[in-house]
């Protein structure tokens, strides 16, 4: 007497050697779920790349407002400070005459630290810095280069 369970188990069994097409079927399915995987993967970078084009808009955007800010901040403090100058001077035009002292000394204070921190940059030890660690960054392509030279002579 044979089960339902007996028999279901006897015909479902795996072959001993599995035929060439079931090695076909084995391989279309691992391509089709590498190409949904990778699928998924690529549309996941088109989102993410689309969010991120979105983001720098609108980061743009938002330093432009911030510069927009700051330009009037800068101008209502520079407003006031002639305000408090005129009342101390008892004159606009002195008053105003000073602020654009003060911007000039200020823009000329600019001018020096910018002018000193490239001389920084440009001193012997700091070139040769820079050198050595382009050398030390670098080495593969000097044997490289010397290799070359004795292929030559």
């Amino acid at each position: 007497m044979h089960d339902e369970g007996e028999a279901t188990q006897d015909t479902t069994a795996p072959d001993q050697a599995p035929s060439a097409s079931g090695l076909l079927d084995e391989l279309g399915q691992l391509g089709r779920a590498v190409k949904r995987l990778f699928g998924a993967q690529l549309h996941l970078l088109a989102a993410e790349l689309g969010l991120a084009r979105s983001a720098v808009s609108w980061m743009l955007l938002a330093g432009l407002a911030a510069t927009v800010a700051g330009v009037g901040l800068g101008l209502s403090v520079l407003a006031l400070i002639t305000l408090v100058l005129a009342h101390w001077f008892g004159s606009w035009f002195w008053a105003i005459a000073a602020l654009c002292v003060l911007q000039v000394l200020f823009l000329l204070g600019a001018i020096f630290l910018f002018r000193r921190c490239m001389h920084w940059m440009s001193l012997p030890a700091t070139r040769g810095e820079f050198g050595a660690m382009m050398r030390r960054s670098l080495p593969d392509t000097d044997a490289q280069h010397e290799h070359e030279r004795e292929e030559r002579t």
